[in-house]
């Protein structure tokens, strides 16, 4: 019996991803769509650990540049998606607000 190759299989998990993810923010209630931004910065700032770890420990293996710049590229994607989850999250909190009568 003949093994995978792992980009195949590497390539089947990340489409199954994208289809879970699709159907499970699309699912959700409008009064749980703050809870959701929060978890979702959270996550990010967890990849952003994990992207500065991943391109310091380049540095000592040969060919690191590849690991620094995929690392640098997801430290600024995910930096991105957590100051634009602040900003819609503290947008959604403001509809919440009471309007003050002139």
């Amino acid at each position: 019996m003949e093994a995978v190759d792992p980009f195949v299989f590497y390539l089947a998990i990340f489409v199954l991803a994208i289809f879970v993810g699709y159907y499970v923010v699309w699912s959700v209630t409008p009064a749980l769509h703050t809870p959701l931004m929060a978890v979702t910065n959270a996550i990010s700032s967890v990849i952003i650990v994990g992207a500065l770890i991943a391109a310091a420990a380049s540095a000592m293996a040969d060919g690191g540049w590849v690991a620094k710049g995929a690392g640098g590229i997801a430290v600024a994607l995910a930096a991105v998606n957590i100051f634009g989850g602040f900003l819609v999250t503290q947008r959604m909190l403001a509809m919440y607000k009471k309007k003050e009568k002139k």
